[in-house]
């Protein structure tokens, strides 16, 4: 509770919070404004998928953003040696860091997503059911990148090394990781698709991508062929949850084997 109370202090007085809320605000209401010429029944279900689209550009990129430099500052202002030598080791700190960074971003982002909710019921029809789907995916997004970016700050010596691993991070899971794959599709046969298929989902975008899509109802597992049957040989739900295991657990270990204790500016 004390890690929960510091970070909220922490970025109540800082920028990062406000401006990244500021901007999935922004975002969601230009959203609601371009959608309000769509159909009450169905308008729902398109709004859904653009504010998606539109947002997935930026709510990676800016948890790695605070996860990141919320990490290094405690190395910066010398709290994370004090915080060490009161018998406390780097896991502990690290769980209870990225147990804070989730409580300050999620609860005001979750009452605006409630609050966006009341708005929609003036415009559309509602469907709770396809709206908590959405809201998942918002979460598992914020979740993962949260932890990358505290594994960033942690391995982080300047904050020009943030910013560079940052961009890089996002840049690879916008483009490279599907570049990558393409190369090897030719290569892709009946034998060899679920280890394909585990690639392309370890790509948390495309993972939540596939969850929402589906649960709502935009895409169907239906009139498939064999090949395809076969690359989505499980639910969408469960390489959602096994990429954010997967991550949370991969980010969290690589932030306690390669984690620096100092930083400088």
């Amino acid at each position: 509770m004390h890690y929960i109370w510091k970070e909220w202090k922490e970025n109540i007085r800082g920028k990062g919070l406000w401006f990244s809320l500021s901007i999935i605000v922004l975002i969601s209401i230009s959203i609601l404004f371009r959608s309000s010429v769509l159909s009450f029944d169905k308008g729902f279900y398109v709004l859904l998928l653009n504010l998606f689209d539109s947002i997935i550009y930026f709510i990676p990129i800016l948890c790695l953003f605070i996860g990141a430099f919320s990490i290094f500052q405690e190395k910066e202002q010398k709290t994370l040696i004090m915080l060490l030598t009161k018998k406390d080791h780097y896991a502990g700190f690290l769980f209870k860091k990225s147990l804070g960074l989730y409580t300050v971003l999620l609860i005001p982002l979750g009452l605006w997503l409630f609050l966006y909710l009341l708005l929609l019921k003036f415009n559309f029809q509602l469907d709770l059911k396809s709206y908590l789907i959405f809201v998942i995916t918002i979460v598992v997004m914020v979740l993962v990148f949260l932890q990358m970016g505290a594994a960033i700050g942690s391995f982080s010596r300047s904050r020009m090394q943030i910013l560079g691993y940052t961009i890089f991070v996002w840049f690879y899971f916008f483009f490279l990781h599907d570049f990558i794959l393409l190369s090897f599709l030719p290569d892709v046969t009946y034998e060899n698709v679920k280890l394909f298929s585990s690639a392309y989902f370890l790509n948390p975008l495309q993972a939540v991508r596939m969850y929402l899509e589906t649960g709502i109802g935009v895409y169907s597992f239906g009139h498939m062929s064999r090949l395809l049957q076969a690359f989505m040989w499980t639910q969408p739900v469960v390489f959602l949850l096994g990429n954010l295991l997967f991550w949370l657990t991969f980010s969290f270990g690589t932030a306690i084997l390669f984690n620096r204790k100092e930083g400088y500016e």
